[in-house]
């Protein structure tokens, strides 16, 4: 398609609201499982909208219904390194009854379009394909080459994924030497003269962890000493209540000095709470980059109310920070006690990567094209992207999906959340800021 009725050509701006609404209207729920749908239509969509511009996409299925499409941009100059450009495709599961609009309708509302992926990450996927397409149109090669991956599975781990792809198919990546993706870009207003704009350089490690206790069966009336379920109990809400310490990273460093230097104030990284107080939608975000985390989400014991069961059994996110890993499994143990055996269902590394280079330049030179008040910033990612099976192949990640935001949404409450939506006023201002970018990196 290369105009409208009135003969005007298509631009990204124009495409990219529909593009999102059309992609959060494919219900790709990742249950943790292959019980959900899959992304093989979300695959095969992304995958039509790249040829229809000249493209040659390639859909990889790593398991039924559980698809990722890549394709290649030619760039001016081959021989520089390339630039790869991902987003996923899945979502975590949403309950109707639950939202204000359908997650699943993609309607527009007050502004914005709503819908389960609306900003995790179906937003990114959107404007990635409105730049593209209307670049391939008007036939602007992008000053390298570009790899696009639209990926499945990222919400539970990436397992049939970018984690598939990096170890079966490494050489889709040929030449890429960096990375652009989710929970990045997105802005926060200090005053009208300054808004910062919070690029991810980190990101926390990963243990998703099973926690069991074994005891002795028994009958609910007897007195019984040895019980599963209140040992796991006991140990779980240590857990649970438990306040790691405070570790200041280089990120944390950084953006610390950035926004005392935007506040006016030397920031105190053991004393946030009244900082926090002043950061509005992303409080949330930062508070999580300041120290390890641990919390239980899943409880399970018994079959019977007058069985004592034999074994208990829980589940806990646990999310690392850079350079603490020993630390943090060693206070899980010495929390737990000898008694509570835990075994990992899904691990990943922590990231860091510093917050400078000639892509960090044209992040900072296209948002403050489009925001003369912008100012880039790093922050780490209190959870972890498809970043991490990039950097295996040598690949430095960034988050940066520029999104240009009301002070009043609560952005972090957005991710995972009810409500989940995308204003569309930032879906456009981040087409326009990526189209830069590429032609700035």
């Amino acid at each position: 398609m290369s105009g409208s009725s009135t003969g005007k050509a298509v631009t990204g701006e124009d495409e990219v609201v529909d593009l999102c609404r059309e992609l959060i209207q494919i219900d790709t729920s990742n249950y943790g499982d292959h019980s959900g749908p899959g992304e093989r239509k979300a695959a095969e969509y992304v995958a039509e909208k790249l040829a229809e511009v000249g493209l040659e996409p390639k859909i990889f299925e790593s398991h039924p219904g559980r698809a990722s499409t890549v394709a290649r941009i030619e760039g001016e100059d081959p021989s520089r390194p390339a630039l790869l450009i991902h987003g996923h495709t899945d979502v975590v599961p949403a309950n109707a009854a639950d939202w204000t609009h359908h997650p699943f309708s993609g309607e527009i509302a007050d502004g914005c379009v709503w819908g389960r992926g609306a900003v995790d990450m179906k937003d990114m996927d959107a404007m990635t394909l409105a730049v593209v397409r209307e670049r391939m149109r008007s036939g602007r090669k992008p000053p390298r080459d570009i790899v696009l991956a639209f990926l499945a599975d990222e919400e539970a781990g990436g397992t049939y994924g970018a984690r598939h792809l990096v170890d079966n198919h490494p050489g889709l990546f040929e030449g890429c030497t960096e990375a652009i993706s989710e929970v990045g870009g997105f802005s926060f207003t200090v005053n009208e003269n300054l808004r910062l704009y919070l690029v991810e350089t980190a990101q926390k490690g990963m243990h998703w962890m099973k926690l069991t206790v074994d005891g002795t069966a028994g009958h609910g009336s007897m007195i019984h000493k040895d019980h599963a379920i209140t040992e796991l109990s006991e140990a779980v809400g240590r857990l649970g209540r438990h306040k790691f310490p405070v570790r200041v990273t280089k990120t944390l460093r950084h953006f610390l000095d950035e926004l005392g230097d935007a506040l006016g104030t030397e920031l105190d990284p053991e004393n946030m709470d009244e900082t926090l107080a002043k950061l509005g939608g992303i409080a949330k975000l930062i508070g999580a980059s300041l120290q390890n985390t641990a919390n239980p989400t899943q409880l399970g014991a018994g079959y019977k109310v007058n069985v004592i069961p034999g074994q208990a059994t829980a589940h806990v996110d646990g999310r690392y920070l850079p350079g603490y890993e020993e630390e943090f499994l060693a206070d899980l143990d010495r929390l737990l006690g000898p008694n509570v055996r835990r075994e990992d269902v899904h691990a990943d590394k922590a990231l860091e990567t510093t917050f400078d280079g000639a892509l960090v330049d044209a992040m900072q030179t296209a948002l403050r094209a489009e925001d003369p008040i912008a100012r880039a910033v790093p922050y780490m990612l209190s959870a972890g992207t498809d970043a991490k099976s990039f950097d295996d192949l040598g690949i430095r990640g960034f988050g940066f999906a520029p999104l240009k935001l009301p002070p009043e949404l609560d952005f972090a409450g957005m991710f995972h959340g009810v409500d989940e939506r995308v204003p569309v006023d930032g879906l456009k201002f981040g087409v326009r800021v990526l189209d830069r970018f590429i032609d700035a990196s």
